[in-house]
């Protein structure tokens, strides 16, 4: 199986980019693997209708990579 990669990070967030057939807690795991949140509920995906997401997907589709998907996560 492919590795996901961390694209962006900040102290509250993070974006990945990872194989488009991972499940949330797959992409959830391997965050808290690369990259531990410290908080009681860890990672949290970014929900459609979420406003931080700016009416953006909650999966989209990597520019250099069909096969990969870009997610943020909040802690």
């Amino acid at each position: 199986m492919s590795e996901g990669v961390i694209v962006r990070i900040s102290p509250l967030s993070l974006q990945l980019c990872v194989p488009k057939d991972w499940t949330d807690d797959q992409v959830r795991e391997f965050a808290e693997r690369v990259n531990p949140c410290g908080t009681e509920l860890g990672w949290q995906i970014r929900r459609e209708g979420d406003a931080l997401l700016s009416g953006a997907k909650e999966r989209v589709v990597c520019a250099s990579d069909p096969e990969r998907v870009h997610i943020m996560l909040d802690a």
